[in-house]
């Protein structure tokens, strides 16, 4: 049984025999587990602790998977405990390819009762889930994760543009890269992106990865790190999102770092 706040994103669900119902509550009235797949800790507060939904948690085993940090996951845990329920957080890494392949990467913040419990339904997610510690964290991994998307993604933008505008063949720079202890698999991803500067179909979007990236800074400030790095490529993803660059592929943050039109020399 599934809920999903837009409706139209139900419909191959429905195609394959998977009943879709109106509302979180009847969901979770009808379910043992509940997966959670949602944007941000906003979403997941307005689903999860509505009163319908809230009021149906008793004796339900609710299995957090999106992205959020990990105060706000010991939150959630504490608000699902207080309605009879329980709770654990299973974010992962990968993206639709390895979803559909049962390939992801599966990291769990939870009691080992409850890993013990939930781990035949998360094998069918990823061949190896991981338990990482209690409630928390596997927010904290999944974000020092994430951070490294945005890290690798803008460094990689900047050779890109620094090749190609000093003329040389983007080929002969790869071809070094990949050779080299540099190398990352996501940059032969991307690139393709980069050179074509086509962002459509994402499977993660500016908008997303901006919001783990402010989580990131937050609960890197809150540990004593320095994060300067981290704002200003949070910056470069705000500019990015203010050029209408939100809801596609996160390497659209390429536009900002590289502009097809290269500005007048100073």
């Amino acid at each position: 049984m599934a809920y999903n706040r837009t409706a139209t994103n139900t419909l191959p669900l429905q195609a394959h025999g998977i009943t879709v119902v109106e509302t979180p509550g009847r969901a979770v009235e009808q379910a043992e587990y509940v997966l959670l797949a949602l944007t941000d800790a906003a979403a997941i507060r307005s689903v999860l602790l509505s009163p319908p939904c809230s009021a149906s948690l008793k004796g339900k085993t609710i299995i957090q998977m999106g992205t959020i940090g990990s105060r706000e996951s010991l939150a959630f845990q504490h608000a699902v405990e207080e309605c009879g329920g329980s709770y654990c957080e299973s974010p992962v890494l990968g993206s639709r390819a390895e979803a559909k392949a049962g390939t992801l990467l599966v990291m769990v913040g939870a009691s080992e009762h409850q890993f013990i419990r939930v781990l035949p339904l998360l094998r069918s997610l990823g061949r190896e889930p991981r338990l990482i510690g209690p409630v928390g964290s596997a927010a904290a991994i999944k974000l020092a994760l994430n951070q490294l998307i945005a890290a690798e993604m803008s460094a990689f933008a900047v050779s890109v543009g620094l090749v190609q505008r000093s003329g040389l063949p983007i080929d002969t720079f790869m071809a070094i890269l990949r050779d080299s202890a540099l190398f990352a698999p996501m940059f032969e991803k991307k690139l393709p992106r980069l050179l074509k500067r086509d962002y459509h179909q994402p499977n993660f979007s500016t908008r997303h990865l901006f919001k783990d990236v402010e989580l990131c800074v937050e609960e890197a400030t809150a540990c004593g790190l320095t994060t300067s790095n981290l704002e200003g490529i949070r910056a470069v993803l705000a500019e990015t999102i203010a050029q209408g660059l939100g809801e596609v592929d996160y390497s659209a943050l390429y536009e900002r770092i590289n502009p097809a039109t290269k500005p007048p020399d100073s």
